[in-house]
């Protein structure tokens, strides 16, 4: 089997162990002030500011270079108000009967509840799916690898991206989320794997005051 073609890696800026050390450092200090917000203001973004956070996603590792993800950027009012609906549903259905006690005393401290209505008042919903499987232009599948992990690495550099563009998200995950393919119309072989609130926080935006485990509560080095 011939190997694929081949090319030197892209030029990358040489950096001394102390520059790394404090680009590092800078990097961790400003995804420590990122925080999940459910408060939006109507304040627009432009559609080239999402555009280039985009493009910071696709440069995800994927299996076999696969690059299963796929991404739908909605800012209608009227898909919006779709998806806050459908979402709101799936929401009033679990907080009633679908989630266990446990899983509600969990997310009490949080004071989430079934009404949603960051979903119509934030700029921008990212629809995120992944591709259960490929389709070629005869209708065959083809197997996709490690779809989840993939699609999972490129939203976590999505959301790194908008927040380094100085914007607020949440990552929101009504279940089950069939409504987006029929809404947003995605094909049968493509899942959604979430959905991401952005914008700009409202005015009087407050978040829980939650602690964040300390390094040596989830690292360890061998």
């Amino acid at each position: 089997m011939d190997r694929p073609a081949h090319m030197p890696l892209p030029a990358r800026e040489p950096l001394s162990d102390q520059e790394r050390l404090a680009r590092a450092r800078a990097f961790a200090d400003e995804l420590a002030r990122r925080r999940t917000v459910r408060d939006y203001s109507a304040q627009p973004v432009p559609r080239e500011v999402i555009e280039a956070c985009l493009r910071a996603a696709g440069t995800a590792p994927s299996g076999a270079n696969q690059q299963p993800w796929r991404f739908v950027a909605v800012a209608d009012a009227g898909i919006k108000r779709r998806i806050r609906e459908a979402a709101e549903a799936e929401e009033r259905a679990f907080y009633q009967h679908r989630a266990p006690s446990e899983w509600l005393q969990a997310l009490a401290p949080l004071g989430t509840d079934a009404d949603k209505p960051f979903l119509e008042t934030a700029p921008w919903l990212i629809a995120v799916f992944y591709e259960r499987f490929g389709l070629d232009a005869e209708g065959c599948k083809h197997k996709r690898y490690y779809p989840h992990e993939s699609v999972g690495i490129a939203t976590g550099l999505l959301i790194a991206a908008l927040h380094r563009a100085g914007l607020v998200t949440l990552t929101h995950t009504p279940s089950p989320m069939g409504f987006l393919n029929q809404i947003v119309g995605r094909p049968r072989n493509e899942m959604p794997y979430l959905l991401l609130v952005v914008g700009h926080p409202a005015e009087d935006c407050r978040v829980p005051a939650i602690e964040r485990l300390p390094l040596e509560a989830f690292a360890s080095f061998v």
